[in-house]
This record gives structure tokens, C-alpha cells and sequence, in this order.
């Protein structure tokens, strides 16, 4: 994988401790004089009679939202005009009272979107998804306000679901209409009390809510290490539940495709391998690995070249590579089914709109070579591939610490100290980028970090451009701290090894339509 990860330099992490403390004196400071009326205090206080209920957050996490982050969440949430595209116009806005609230003077400013995870570049406002999503809204309207087991189920539904199932080479699949709820409200029906979860530390957060809501026991192991993950299987098995010490009824290892905050690609092979050796079973979230990995955007089952059905449950998301919204658990028939019959999301769930079902089963027509300009799915896969290693190399090169493997669409950097931050957020926006800014409690408080996240919509004069200001604010705001020498892999990823890789998709492309059959719903497959 050419995986890459530089510990954080010494001086750097102490600079980063002393930057929060004397951020943290100062908001006790401005604390004390907001009691006093000495300064004027906007913060939202509970009402009387709710006073002696349980608070909503913890002391700390309300002062942290107070005196740190409100000073520079100009940073995030920022409001778009326009579809998120390769880019798109942000609204410009100020602050009279640091971050309190905000002024929007009606302008924008055009940037360049590393921000969004719209990996194949399907969220379009005109082309083919949007007019099968036009067309499925003309015949279905906007929803059905039911769930699939009562009158929520359309025909387009079971055509996403056996085309997802094909797609993935599995034997069914179902979709939901919410991709967090996929992971959250689904574990339930998958595992429960007397069972075992081997966790990823850094799973996302759907993923540790339904393992919560699981009942089951979990245990931790270390971010995609095998050794470690062995070790606690092996404990495990050998020790069994707590008190009566009685073995699992079952052991379900829970990892990630691609880790959207450190760009690091699981180790499927090896973990697949402990899981046949040690009788477990594999839960794999492909939310960020779907459509974005592999020679036919299969994700990191394709990418590594492995059977799919080694995978008990493959789980996805449509909101990124398929620029729709949802997601999906797919596996053997028998699994696809206990989930239909048992889970509270697909029994009581609202169905998935069927615009955006019509959105996503084009994106996968466009994949399987059914839909659209001929090969062009083909053309955005290698398009995303050949921008994520190009720009990664271009990042390699400028000196910056850069996490991540080699052919991981999400390109993080490391930043580090809040100040640098938020000037880092704010003068690339200033300079035409839209490039997420990450800190904590999302990642450890001295591993901030700047992430771009790659679509095959960015173009190689885009990416060119981009480094060029990326070049510059690194300069200015100190932040190459790579001590090490770039991979050896980078030093042929140049702008003539790009372009060769792109030659054969060089040629102009279709006029983007949809043909219509004769009820108004796009045509999406044979």
C-alpha cells in the first residue's frame, strides 16, 4: 500500500500542548469575567425548569465550544450556493462579535471543493443522474412517507438493490435511505448480549453506536494492525465473557474500507485470513472505499482481489462516490434476509426517495459500462486514481507529513497547532481552496490536520494550481515538518506521467442525456 505515517515531531507537540493551555487559561479568564458582567455573556443558559435534568454536555465540552472553537468555527460550516461539484461558490461572511454570530454580505467566493466526498464526481446538477433523478420524480414523487414492508416499496428499489448485488458480486443486497442508520440501527440485528465485537480504534462514529446498541461485549484493537488485532481474538477465545466466563456465541470483527481521517486503506487480506483461522466473522464498511478503490470501483474488495463472499456483511454508502444519499448491507441471501425480517430500520424505516434511488442505480449503470459516453466509468475511476497519487506525490514533495496510503483518495497533512489552523482554513479559502481543516475532538488534540479528499470532477490544472497555493501558505505558515525524504514511489509521479496515464480517455466526450422510456423513468440498464 506504501502506507505513510511520521510521528509528530517533539517540539511541535509540546508547541501544540502550550498553545491549548494558554488557550484554555484564557477562556477561564473571559469565563470569570462574563460571571462578573464585566463582558457580555451570549452563551444559551437552561431554562428553570429544566435545570435538574441530566445536561446535555459535559463542563468541559461546553467550554471547549465556547472559548475555542467559537473563536474559529468561521472554519467550518460554511455555506455553499452552488451543487459541490470540482467547485463551487462559498458565501462570504464576517463576524462583529468572534464567532457569536455571522453577517453574510451577500457574496461569494469561487474555490476549488477538496472538501466534499464526491469521489467519482457523480454530484452533477445536469447529466445523466440528474435526469433520472427528474424522471423518477415525475413518476414517484419526492417520497412515499412509508416502510418498505407496508407500501414504500418501489419497483425502483429492488432494481438498486439486485444491481448493487451484482455490482458487488454478492448473492442479495438491501438498501436504507440513511447511511449513518445503516451501521447504527443494523448491528442490532447482526449481533447481541453474549456476543463479542473486535472493534478498529478509529471506527467511525455509526459504526461505534451500533456496536453499542448491540449489547454485546467490545473490545479495541490498534488502527490496522493484524498482530493486534490477533492478540485480542486470541484473548477472546480464551477467556470468553466476562464473570461467567462461558465462550461467545460470536466474534464479529468491525474495520473500515479507507479511513476518511487518516486516508489509510484497510488490511483486508490479513485480517480475512484471521478471521478464517480463528472462526470469526467480518463486518466491512465500505462507506469511503466504494466506487473509489479497485480496477472496477468494486472498493478495497476489488482493490486487494479478493472473494467477496470471505466478507460476511459488506456494508456502503451511497452519499459519496454515488453522489446520492443511503446506503447499503449486502452478503449471502440468507443474511440479506434475516436483516429484512429482523431489523427495526428496514421494518419501521421510511424508504429511500426514489430520486435518489434512480440518482444511484445511474451512477452504478455508468460503472457497469450501461449508461453514459462509452468507458466512462471506466474514465472516472482512473481519473480519481491517477489525481489521488498524483496529489499525494505533489504533497510528498513540498516536505509536508502526509498520512495515508498511496492509492487513498483522502490526502490528509498534518498542521497541528490550533493558531496555524484556522489561518491555514482561512487564507486558502481566501486563495480559491476549499479544503477541510480537521482538530479535535475529531482527531487528537495535537494531530490537527488539513484533508483533501479527491474526485475525478478535479482536473490536473486544478490539482497543479492547488499545490501552488498550498506551496505558499506552507511557506508562510511553517508548517513542512517532514523530516524524512519522500517515498520512493513519488518521484515518477510528475504531470507527463499523469497525462500518459490519461491518454486513452483523452478523446472528447458524448453530449450528456438520458433516454426515457415511455412512463418517464430513465433507462438505467439492460
Amino acid at each position: 500500500n506504501d502506507h505513510s505515517e511520521e510521528p509528530t515531531p517533539y517540539i511541535e507537540a509540546i508547541v501544540t500542548y502550550i498553545s491549548y493551555v494558554l488557550l484554555a487559561v484564557f477562556g477561564h479568564i473571559r469565563d470569570f469575567l462574563r460571571n462578573k458582567g464585566f463582558e457580555a455573556n451570549m452563551i444559551a443558559t437552561e431554562p428553570d425548569r429544566t435545570k435538574s435534568f441530566v445536561p446535555l454536555y459535559q463542563n468541559f465540552e461546553s467550554f471547549f465550544t465556547r472559548n475555542l472553537y467559537r473563536r474559529i468555527r468561521d472554519c467550518w460550516n460554511r455555506p455553499i450556493t452552488t451543487c459541490p461539484g470540482a467547485e463551487f461558490e462559498v458565501m462570504d461572511r464576517d463576524s462583529p462579535d468572534y464567532g457569536w454570530t455571522f453577517r453574510y454580505p451577500g457574496s461569494t467566493t469561487r474555490a476549488v471543493n477538496f472538501g466534499s466526498y464526491n469521489y467519482l464526481g457523480f454530484a452533477e446538477s445536469s447529466g445523466y443522474c440528474a435526469d433520472a433523478a427528474v424522471a423518477a420524480t415525475e413518476m414517484y414523487g419526492c417520497g412515499v412517507g412509508s416502510s418498505r414492508t407496508e407500501v414504500g416499496s418501489l419497483n425502483i428499489h429492488t432494481q438498486l438493490e439486485r444491481a448493487m448485488a451484482e455490482y458487488l458480486g454478492t448473492e442479495d443486497a438491501i438498501v436504507f435511505p440513511m447511511g449513518f442508520a445503516t451501521n447504527a440501527l443494523n448491528m442490532a440485528a447482526l449481533v447481541g448480549k453474549g456476543c463479542c465485537i473486535l472493534s478498529d480504534e478509529l471506527n467511525h462514529s455509526s459504526l461505534v453506536l451500533g456496536s453499542r446498541l448491540t449489547g454485546a461485549t467490545i473490545k479495541i484493537f490498534k488502527h490496522n494492525n493484524p498482530a493486534d488485532l490477533e492478540a485480542k481474538l486470541r484473548e477472546a477465545i480464551v477467556y470468553g465473557q466476562a464473570r461467567t466466563r462461558r465462550p461467545f456465541t460470536k466474534i464479529l470483527i468491525v474495520v473500515e474500507g479507507v479511513y476518511s481521517m487518516e486516508g489509510s486503506i484497510v488490511r483486508l487480506p490479513e485480517i480475512i485470513a484471521l478471521k478464517k483461522r480463528y472462526q470469526a466473522y467480518l463486518y466491512l464498511d465500505e462507506a469511503h472505499s466504494i466506487g473509489a478503490l479497485g480496477a472496477s470501483g468494486r472498493g478495497v474488495v476489488d482493490y486487494y482481489g479478493c472473494d467477496p463472499r470471505d466478507v460476511d456483511v459488506l456494508m456502503g454508502t451511497f452519499t459519496k462516490s454515488f453522489g446520492g444519499a443511503g446506503g447499503y448491507i449486502a452478503g449471502s441471501s440468507r443474511l440479506v434476509q434475516h436483516v429484512r425480517q429482523s431489523s427495526h430500520s428496514a421494518i419501521y424505516g421510511a424508504s429511500m426517495p426514489a430520486p435518489v434511488a434512480a440518482q444511484i442505480l445511474t451512477a452504478l449503470s455508468i460503472l457497469l459500462g450501461r449508461a453514459g459516453p462509452p468507458d466512462e466509468g471506466k474514465r472516472r475511476l482512473r481519473q480519481l486514481s491517477v489525481n489521488a497519487q498524483y496529489m499525494r506525490a505533489r504533497l510528498h514533495q513540498l516536505g509536508l507529513i502526509v498520512y495515508g496510503d498511496r492509492d487513498s483518495p483522502v490526502v490528509p497533512f498534518m498542521i497541528f497547532m490550533p493558531g496555524k489552523v484556522a489561518a491555514f482554513a482561512r487564507l486558502s479559502l481566501a486563495h480559491g481552496l476549499g479544503i477541510v481543516v480537521v482538530g479535535y475532538p475529531a482527531t487528537p488534540i495535537i494531530e490537527a490536520r488539513a484533508r483533501i479528499c479527491l474526485s475525478a470532477a478535479h482536473s490536473l490544472d486544478m490539482i497543479d494550481r492547488s499545490v501552488q497555493v498550498i506551496d505558499k501558505l506552507s511557506r508562510l505558515l511553517r508548517i513542512r515538518y517532514s523530516r524524512r525524504q519522500p517515498p520512493d514511489w513519488t518521484r515518477d509521479r510528475t504531470r507527463a506521467w499523469a497525462e500518459a496515464q490519461l491518454a486513452e480517455f483523452s478523446r472528447p466526450l458524448a453530449p450528456t442525456h438520458v433516454a426515457s422510456s415511455a412512463n418517464g423513468v430513465a433507462l438505467i440498464g439492460a
